[in-house]
């Protein structure tokens, strides 16, 4: 489990209803003990034959602290077509969480085969290529000192971090390989400040408190993030989505902000004005003092 240490309090959200599925204002992610907010939320689909069907809807949620990290503020349509501004969403060092609910029914190879393609094509567009990221057979013993963790899938310990990525995608293609997604269900990721994946799985509303197994993978995750909000990602809407809401709640920080320095203005001129008012007081109490010592000497 990772921990961001003490959160900023909560951004004041509602929640939102997409195709009959409700995405409360705040979770607690299943790979640590931190609440995060509603970002925003929308659906994932496929044209066929002229309709527009939709597959999944997802809602997208992020750790309060990172409104910190993000210091554009323009308008939804202005953040909706900025690449830097969701690029930094996908790899600030920030807890992000994202739930994926069926409309459709999907099996899990169909799933993830379609993530890693999608992946493999943000790798390719990014300019990653194969030999980008540290080699490690699955052979190869753990690299000395590394910390084991027992992964529920396998029902074996295995080293703490994966540090290639090919190795990376086999082990999220063995975590789908055999379930099965009816209507209704969900596919949870985390993804921890460091960029380590947490998935876990859902039957129908609720969130886990704990993960099925990590993946420890940079490119990986960041990956499979920027195939959902993206600049072409699976879900516009979602993405769409999230520009309005950190755009209302980026505003009303800065307006926040205005406020409490006006304030502070305020109170350094009241400061001020205090001052000069003791200043001339002291002075005028030191004129009366020679007065009266000047009296005392004629009398």
């Amino acid at each position: 489990m990772f921990s961001s240490g003490i959160q900023t309090p909560l951004p004041s959200v509602t929640n939102l209803q997409v195709e009959s599925v409700n995405f409360p204002p705040s979770v607690i992610s299943p790979a640590s003990s931190n609440r995060l907010f509603l970002a925003g939320a929308g659906v994932q689909g496929l044209d066929i034959q002229g309709d527009f069907v939709i597959s999944t809807v997802i809602g997208v949620y992020l750790d309060p602290n990172a409104l910190e990290g993000l210091p554009f503020c323009g308008t939804t349509e202005e953040l909706a077509e900025s690449v830097p501004f969701f690029r930094q969403i996908v790899t600030g060092p920030f807890e992000k969480f994202i739930k994926v609910t069926m409309k459709l029914p999907l099996t899990g190879q169909q799933y993830s085969e379609k993530v890693t393609e999608n992946c493999e094509a943000i790798w390719e567009s990014l300019g990653i290529n194969a030999y980008s990221d540290s080699h490690i057979c699955e052979d190869c013993d753990p690299p000395p000192g590394a910390k084991l963790r027992f992964n529920k899938i396998t029902k074996t310990f295995g080293p703490y971090r994966h540090y290639s990525r090919g190795h990376a995608v086999v082990r999220f293609l063995e975590i789908f390989k055999h379930k099965k997604f009816p209507p209704g269900a969900s596919i949870l990721f985390a993804f921890s400040p460091k960029g380590s994946l947490t998935v876990a799985f859902s039957s129908d509303d609720g969130i886990p408190k704990r993960g099925n197994t990590a993946i420890e993978n940079k490119f990986l995750a960041e990956a499979i993030l920027e195939s959902i909000i993206g600049k072409n990602g699976v879900s516009p809407g979602a993405r769409l989505s999230v520009a309005e809401r950190l755009a209302q709640l980026m505003k009303l920080e800065r307006r926040a902000e205005t406020l409490i320095l006006a304030d502070k203005k305020i109170m350094k001129n009241n400061e001020v004005k205090e001052d000069a008012t003791k200043t001339k007081t002291d002075q005028e109490e030191a004129n009366d003092l020679s007065l009266g010592d000047k009296l005392a000497e004629e009398n």
